[in-house]
């Protein structure tokens, strides 16, 4: 069974498959999150406001870098 190579080259593909389909679920669930409405809250942790910041920072030097 391990021998014949439909066997790896089947394998290997469903592996390449999982990995692009986990990572296409995990885009699409931040953009999810991105558009839930926000409500503003005191008991926001430090470390994800400030993984917000870096986000929102790099979605304006994108949007900087296609303008010039």
């Amino acid at each position: 069974m391990f021998q014949k190579t439909d066997f790896w080259i089947g394998l290997a593909v469903g592996a390449v498959a999982g990995i692009f389909g986990y990572r296409f679920m995990k885009e699409r669930e931040q953009q999810m999150m991105a558009m839930q409405p926000y409500a503003p809250s005191e008991n926001v942790p430090l470390a994800e406001l400030q993984r917000q910041k870096e986000e929102l920072e790099d979605l304006i030097a994108a949007q900087e870098a296609k303008k010039g």
